[in-house]
């Protein structure tokens, strides 16, 4: 697969693979999302060392790093607002659907303090966590949060993941080269941010005293 997603890294097809990956795993946590950022990251290391290490310069490879992580972020945040909308109307059997999942209500009450205290650092980590994203995003959806209140942290989400999915690919090619060691440090490291993540994001809030 890296091979594969090697050969469409010059080509606009890795953005929208990518993209639809993106876009979709919030309903589908299971796509391989990350793998996909990861492994074209790679593939566009190696090719920009190729080129700095010959007298013909190889054009577009840094520009095709930032547009793939601005294609990652956007998509991202593209994900999160349709499964948030989708909650939002969801009505009565959908709210009950939400209701019974001890995880999303727990998601749900948590993630309300969390914005209205002016923070939202809940909806960053869930990016990383696996199935985090769905979530949060669903469940800011099914309790009504205003969009205002969601979508900037939503944004922030979005581009430190594209920017960290896409570092460990571009740092890893660079380092180890453009083969399955490179992409399996990256991924190892993209799933100990996530399995950080989840971990902090199961912590029990803290207890404030209003009495001080």
């Amino acid at each position: 697969m890296l091979d594969s997603v090697g050969a469409l890294t010059g080509s606009p097809w890795i953005y929208a693979v990518v993209a639809v990956s993106i876009l979709f795993d919030v309903f589908l946590p299971v796509l391989p999302s990350g793998f996909l950022v990861i492994t074209a990251a790679t593939a566009a290391a190696a090719g920009s060392g190729a080129a700095a290490g010959s007298a013909t310069r190889v054009v577009g490879d840094v520009p095709d790093l930032m547009l793939l992580a601005l294609c990652a972020a956007t998509a991202s945040v593209l994900g999160d607002l349709a499964a948030y909308r989708l909650a939002w109307r969801g009505g009565p059997r959908w709210d009950r659907a939400l209701a019974r999942s001890r995880r999303l209500a727990s998601a749900q009450e948590r993630l309300g303090a969390a914005l209205a205290r002016g923070g939202g650092a809940l909806v960053v980590l869930a990016r990383f966590a696996p199935a985090g994203r769905s979530v949060v995003s669903f469940g800011a959806g099914a309790a009504h949060r205003r969009v205002r209140e969601f979508l900037p942290w939503s944004a922030l989400a979005g581009v430190a993941w594209a920017a960290y999915s896409v570092g460990l690919g571009y740092f890893g090619g660079q380092l180890l080269g453009a083969n399955w060691i490179a992409t399996a440090v990256s991924l190892a490291a993209l799933f100990g941010a996530g399995a950080g993540a989840a971990y902090l994001m199961r912590r029990p809030a803290p207890v404030v005293d209003p009495a001080g």
